[in-house]
Order: structure tokens, then C-alpha cells, then sequence
């Protein structure tokens, strides 16, 4: 790195943009003007880099979601810059966490879906494959999250206010999609990706949204206002926002083109560049592997087989080129929770593609004719059923690889929900446990944990190869150690709390303990029963003067899908508890109850260094994997939670005395159905009956116009859509107090307590991203890793 250079482009980059001096700009206007700077020094490597690749097979990740987080101090770890720029920025009076603070974080993504996309493209340029991410450059993103009244309130997230000097704008390079009502151009945006150590730095291209025709100038003359920009408008809506609500049928449109809108400027994008060297098409799966994360991009499989046919490929071979070309990851467990789109949008919105989805499904029946299947049997796998096209289905039909995403989570869609696609075509299915990237989520958000694992190992191996944390195990019963992994622990629970204390304005308790639980919304991740055992703890340090606990800081961080009603419920009835709970001083502030506002990357990076206990407590079975458990358990944390997703893998490596497993399993759930009933459960269980009427007898200071009842009757009475307590919570009650009473016990012995997170923290090493991304690469993609040696060796 060139110090003087970069002070100098920093000098210029402040007149050309701001038209002021460097010392006279505020933060976020010396955060733009380094980034740029720094952008120039990645642009060269960032091109040698993809010139190394050149005609090499490639892989592409299609998302809806790329949930990045800051990018300043990624890429400056990655590529070995960080101490030479904290010392020059400080030689010029700047502070670089003032500046690191300045930066937005893009709103791309709403949980474990996107961020894995993020940790995916972050290892594959550090394993030195060449990963393109193709997706959607939302404006606003997912939304701004506030509180009022304890209610959700969601404003736009204005990440780009300040712009964003990380993308490079490709006019050159936009595309058209045409829908049937509409026609819009697709203008890429492409953001580097660096590798650690920066040998190899892969693409993030979004796509955004503009109008063929952005202003009616006739309309205008004619003083017809609206109608002259309606065309622009209309079309900048499809990357307006993320997950745009969809409760009614214009908001499904809107999702439907937003899915086809990146999914088919990103395929024209591939042929573009193949037709550049080729003049047929027999060559386009040996050079592109095409990822499909979840079946939001499921689209591509009929949209693929269409742009061939305009090439002049028949249609069978289109749909082999399709199948070699296409992998699917499938992210959710149940059927009825499988995505499918209605035929009628379908041929409203999209008929050419919709007349590909029936000939694939034509040649579906013919083919499991041949097989000898009845009518019956076949109807099974229809693609289109009922009026609507199961895209999950076609994302199986029309790939050569599904993968689920922990083992326990393939099993189930090998042994029941998929069996029937299994049987039909077991080669295609596989797993790939889903992983992290260490760089963001040890390296950069715990420096300090970071240090001590490098000093105990004699080496930083660890950053590229996390498996060499297991080595760390064998200091586990040296006393010593495990108190300075507690010193560790307790100074980022310090600077949490300070954090929480600037951003919430609540004080907590840096010697209690911080019991997390930070991921999207969702009624199967049961925030729900948290928030019940926390009211169980209140409740009896009530009534119990003898009750003795350690004290305990809950810490809930997510974000409730804005048409979601009952998981906002959810977030105001928690709310209401630690209004309730913070409040009175009968309990010496022995609990804490404290819902951060606006979670996302930057705010977990804070969180996880923190926790003390992992809430990762899902019914057994709904959790396809889970990231956020792994990133706890790299930074030291214990699992308290059920054995589902990841959650298995985990206790396997790191042992299931180290963790709090409780609750029912998959195969006791599936025994249990049948004769489930909650009602009687709870007549049974005077405790947590008292707990689950605070959802309607008025214990809670709500207005008369509010009540939790809908909530309360989908546990006792179900709802046309699901039987009563559907998630178990109320089964799995007593066995999650148990759990959390051994986490108290536990935590009086705080040597013990921190031994089980260290041994945690060095059994992480499996759940690495850069692992997945190999398996991904070697067993799926067939994409060659190249480094600056193997180009040697090559020019040689």
C-alpha cells in the first residue's frame, strides 16, 4: 500500500466531490473519499483477476438476497491493509472507527438466506474460484426497523443517501427484460468481492431498474404530470425494495417481475459474454455452473431454455443444457411452505416463459410414463397443480444437483418430504452444511479473540483454514488460559454494553448473563417461548423471595416480514415484557429485557463476540441449518436449543455436554401430532397457563383496543391454516426452563461455564464457509481453483 498515493487521491477526491479541503469534511464525507481512494487501488487487481479466469468454467450464485454488511473494514483486512491505514489516518487526525461507523450497511437481505450468500462469495474469492453473485440492487433494501410503542414501524433504509463507492456503475453492459405489460432495462452495478490476501477478487453484480423511456415530454406539454414520469416510476419499483408486501395481487406482481427481472438479465448477461468466443451453444454448461439459492430464482430453469430457443436451439436440447447448467439449494423443509406461483400471473405477466413451464412439464409426465408410473402417481410431481406452478418442483426437475443445506435437514428431504423426487432421482441429491466466513465474523468482529487463537496455535492459519481451531482444544483444562478467554469474553460484553447504552438507551448488567437471540422472525424460531420463560423467571422472583438466579441480560434482535402480523405481535408482546420487567425495581435488576432496534450485520458483529448463551431453540425439524448458531459458537458461545438444523452438527463436534439440548425431536413430533392438544396440556400446567393468559387477562398496560388474542388463540385454538400450537411451544415449555436452570447453575462456576464456550470456539472449525464453498466447487460446480502460482506454472 502506498500511503502517500492514497492521502493524495483523499485530497482529490475531497475537491472533486465535495469541493472542500480533506480536514474540512465530516465523517461520512472522509469515509466516501478513502473508499474511493482505495477503490483504486483494488480496480487493477480486481481486473488481473478476472483475466486469470479467462476461459476457465465459472460459477454464478443467483439470489434475491445478498445481506453484505460494511465493506470498509472487510476489505481491508482482506487485503492486508488495516495497520498501515489506522496509523496513516491517525498521523492526519482521523479516526478510523468514526470512520467505519459512517459507512451504511446495505440492506440487501433479511437473514440467513442472504447473509450465506455474503459468506459464500467472500470464500469463494478467497479460495481462489472465480464466484459471480447476480441479484438485486434494492434501493431502499429490506426497511428500517423503529419502534413505536413497541410496535414495528418500517421507514425505508436509505443506505444509498450517501451514495456507494464501492459499485462501479456498467452502463454499457444494462440489458432489457420485457414483461408483457412492460419493458424495462436492467443496469448493472458491479461491487468487488476480495478474497483474503486479495489474489482474487470475484464480482457482485446487482441489477437495478430503469425506465426505456424515462420522461414523457408530450404528457408533460399536455400538463399530464403523473403520466409523463409513470413509465420511469413503474419501472424503478422492481428494485425498489426487497420482499415487497404481497398480501395483495398487485404486490405479487411486483415480486414475480422483481424475480424474473434479475434472474433473466443475469442469464442474457451469460450469453452475451459466451457468444463473445462461441458460435453455438454445446459448450455453454462446461463453462457455466449456475447456482440457485432457494427457489427464488427458479425462474431461470423455463427463462435459460427460452433465450437458447431465440438462438436457435431446440427445445430438448435447451432443457439439457438447462439441467447441466443449473444447481438448486434447497432452503426450507416443509411442502406447504415450497414456493409456487399462480398460473393466472403467470400468463399475465410472463406467457412466453409460462408456455416453457408447461412443455417441461409435458415432458415431466411423458418421461415418469415410460417409468411405468400411473396417473395417480405422476400427478405427484406436476409442476403445475391446482392452478399453480410449484417452483420447487421445477427446481428440481430442471437441475442435476439438490442439496439441502445441514445433513438432518437433507435427510428429512431425502426420507419424507422429498422422497418421492428421491426415488426418481437419487444422484441429484446431496448436502452441503452451510458455513461462515471466519474473516467477517471472528477475524474483523473479534479482534481480540482473534489475537489469542493466533498466539496459542504459533500461527494465523486459522484465517483461511479453520479446521486448525481443533488443535486449541488440548489448552482446554489449563486454567489459565480458559481465564483469559473469560477476560476476553467480558470485555466485549462491556463494550456491548456501552453500545446498547448509546444505541437503546438501556443500562445493562455487564456481569449477567447475556442470553441472545438474534435472527429473522419467524414463528418456528419461537421467540415466542423465550419471551414465556422470561415472564416464568419475573413471575416467580415475584413471588419467591427465596428464588435464586444469577442475573440475566435477553437480548432479541429481528426483523418481522411487514405483512406478517402475528410476528409482530410477537415483537410488541416482548416489548411490553420488558417494559413490564426494566421497570420494576422489586427484582434488583435481575432481568433485562432488551429488543435491539434495526438488527442487522454491523449490529451482530457487536452481538455475537457477546453472547453467552445461543438461542437457537426452533421446533425440531423447521430449521433448515442455521448460521447464526455457528457464528456464536466461533466466538465461545453455548447452544441452548433443540436438535434441528445445524444445531446437530454442532453438539456432534463439540460435544453435547458443552451445550443445553432440550425439547422434542423430528421423530417425536411426527408421533405426537395426532394426539396433540394443548389445551389439555396446559390444564395440566397451572404455571404456564397464568403465563400464556398474560396474552389476553390484561396483565400487560395495553390500550383497550389492543390485545394479543389472535396470538393466543393460534396456540389454543389453531388457525384454518394450522392446528393449535403448531410449534410446540407449549409441549416444550418445561424442558426449555430445565435447560435454562442448568445455564444458571452452570454459570455460578463461571471457570467451568467458560470452559464449555472455549471448547465451542475450537470445535467451529467444520463450519467455515471456505469448507462449503470447496464442497460446492469440487462435488456440484467442477470450477477449478487458480491461484498467482498456478498462473505461473502455466505461463511457464
Amino acid at each position: 500500500m502506498n500511503k502517500e498515493m492514497l492521502t493524495m487521491r483523499m485530497k482529490g477526491y475531497a475537491l472533486t466531490t465535495y469541493g472542500r479541503e480533506l480536514k474540512e469534511l465530516n465523517n461520512k464525507e472522509r469515509y466516501t473519499v478513502f473508499s474511493k481512494a482505495l477503490m483504486e487501488d483494488i480496480l487493477p487487481k480486481w481486473k488481473a483477476s478476472e483475466e486469470k479466469f479467462e476461459g476457465k468454467k465459472k460459477a454464478y450464485y443467483l439470489s434475491a438476497e445478498f445481506l453484505m454488511g460494511r465493506a470498509l473494514s472487510n476489505n481491508l483486512i482482506n487485503l492486508g491493509y488495516m495497520s498501515e491505514v489506522k496509523e496513516m489516518l491517525s498521523s492526519m487526525g482521523m479516526d478510523y472507527n468514526a470512520l467505519e461507523e459512517a459507512e451504511s450497511d446495505a440492506g440487501l437481505g433479511n437473514g440467513g438466506l442472504g447473509r450465506l450468500a455474503a459468506c459464500f462469495l467472500d470464500s469463494g474469492a478467497t479460495m481462489n474460484y472465480s464466484l459471480t453473485g447476480y441479484g438485486i440492487r434494492y434501493n431502499y433494501g429490506i426497511f428500517e426497523q423503529k419502534f413505536v410503542e413497541g410496535y414495528q414501524v418500517e421507514e425505508g433504509d436509505k443506505w444509498l443517501e450517501h451514495g456507494d463507492s464501492w459499485s462501479i456503475r456498467r452502463q454499457d453492459e444494462k440489458v432489457v427484460v420485457d414483461f408483457k405489460d412492460q419493458s424495462v432495462y436492467a443496469v448493472p452495478y458491479d461491487t468487488p468481492v476480495v478474497g483474503f490476501s486479495g489474489e482474487t477478487i470475484n464480482t457482485l453484480r446487482l441489477w437495478q431498474s430503469e425506465a426505456i423511456t424515462e420522461f414523457n415530454f408530450t404528457a408533460f406539454n399536455n400538463q399530464m404530470y403523473d403520466k409523463a414520469v409513470k413509465e420511469k416510476n413503474d419501472a424503478e419499483n422492481i428494485s425498489k425494495v426487497l420482499y415487497p408486501n404481497d398480501s395483495m395481487e398487485s404486490g405479487k406482481i411486483l415480486r414475480l417481475k422483481q424475480q424474473y427481472f434479475f434472474v433473466s438479465a443475469s442469464l442474457q448477461d451469460l450469453i452475451r459474454t459466451y457468444k463473445k468466443d462461441h458460435k453455438d451453444f454445446t459448450e455453454f454448461s462446461r463453462l457455466h455452473a449456475v447456482q440457485l439459492n432457494d427457489t427464488h430464482p427458479a425462474v431461470a430453469i423455463p427463462e435459460l431454455i427460452r433465450l437458447l430457443g431465440k438462438e436457435g436451439v431446440s427445445f430438448k436440447n435447451a432443457f439439457d443444457i438447462a439441467v447441466d447448467t443449473f444447481a438448486y439449494t434447497n432452503h426450507t423443509i416443509l411442502k406447504e411452505a415450497l414456493e409456487q406461483w399462480s398460473v393466472k400471473l403467470y400468463k399475465k405477466i410472463l406467457p412466453e416463459v409460462y408456455a416453457i413451464i408447461v412443455k417441461i412439464d409435458n415432458m415431466l409426465s411423458r418421461q415418469l410414463a415410460d417409468k411405468g408410473l400411473t396417473e395417480k402417481e405422476i400427478s405427484e410431481f406436476e409442476i403445475i397443480s391446482e392452478g399453480n406452478i410449484k417452483m420447487a418442483w421445477l427446481s428440481i426437475y430442471g437441475t442435476h444437483s439438490v442439496n439441502g443445506v445441514a445433513q438432518l435437514h437433507t435427510n428429512i428431504l431425502k426420507d419424507t418430504e422429498l422422497s418421492g423426487w428421491y426415488n426418481l432421482f437419487p444422484e441429484r441429491f446431496n448436502n452441503k452444511t452451510n458455513g461462515i466466513t471466519q474473516r467477517r465474523w471472528l477475524l474483523e468482529s473479534n479482534p481480540e479473540l482473534s489475537a489469542f487463537i493466533t498466539e496459542l496455535l504459533g500461527h494465523d492459519g486459522w484465517i483461511t483454514e479453520l479446521s486448525e481451531l481443533s488443535k486449541l482444544k488440548k489448552f482446554a483444562e489449563d486454567d489459565t488460559i480458559i481465564e483469559r478467554f473469560m477476560r476476553i469474553k467480558k470485555a466485549k460484553k462491556l463494550e456491548l454494553k456501552e453500545y446498547i447504552k448509546e444505541r437503546e438507551g438501556i443500562e445493562i448488567d455487564e456481569n449477567s448473563i447475556y442470553d441472545i437471540q438474534i435472527k429473522r422472525l419467524h414463528e418456528y424460531k419461537r421467540q415466542l417461548l423465550n419471551a414465556f420463560h422470561i415472564l416464568y423467571l419475573y413471575n416467580r422472583l415475584k413471588t419467591d423471595k427465596n428464588f435464586d438466579m444469577e442475573p440475566r441480560t435477553f437480548i432479541f434482535g429481528a426483523k418481522a416480514a411487514p405483512g406478517y402480523a402475528r410476528a409482530k405481535a410477537i415483537i410488541k408482546f416482548i416489548n411490553e415484557i420488558a417494559e413490564v420487567v426494566n421497570n420494576d425495581a422489586d427484582i434488583n435488576g435481575k432481568i433485562k429485557v432488551v429488543f435491539v432496534e434495526n438488527y442487522g450485520v454491523s449490529y451482530a458483529q457487536k452481538l455475537f463476540p457477546a453472547a453467552d448463551i445461543s438461542e437457537q431453540i426452533s421446533t425440531a425439524g423447521k430449521e433448515a441449518s442455521g448460521t447464526g448458531n455457528m457464528k456464536f459458537m466461533l466466538n465461545g458461545a453455548p447452544t441452548i436449543g433443540t436438535f434441528d438444523g445445524a444445531n446437530v452438527e454442532i453438539v456432534e463436534e463439540a460435544g453435547l455436554e458443552n451445550n443445553y439440548i432440550f425439547g422434542l425431536t423430528v421423530e417425536e413430533i411426527e408421533e405426537l401430532k395426532a394426539v396433540y392438544d394443548p389445551k389439555a396440556e396446559l390444564e395440566k400446567n397451572p404455571v404456564l397457563k397464568s403465563i400464556v393468559n398474560t396474552l389476553i387477562d390484561g396483565t400487560l398496560d395495553l390500550a383497550p383496543e389492543e390485545n394479543f388474542k389472535e396470538l393466543h388463540d393460534s396456540l389454543i385454538k389453531g388457525a384454518s391454516w394450522h392446528d393449535p400450537d403448531n410449534y410446540f411451544i407449549i409441549r416444550d415449555f418445561d424442558a426449555y426452563v430445565e435447560a435454562q436452570e442448568r445455564v444458571n447453575e452452570d454459570y455460578k462456576n463461571q471457570l467451568e461455564f467458560y470452559r464449555k464456550g472455549f471448547l465451542n470456539m475450537a470445535s467451529a472449525g467444520k463450519f467455515s464457509s471456505d469448507r462449503t464453498i470447496v464442497e460446492y466447487a469440487n462435488e456440484i460446480w467442477n470450477i477449478p481453483s487458480i491461484t498467482e502460482e498456478d498462473e505461473e506454472s502455466l505461463a511457464v
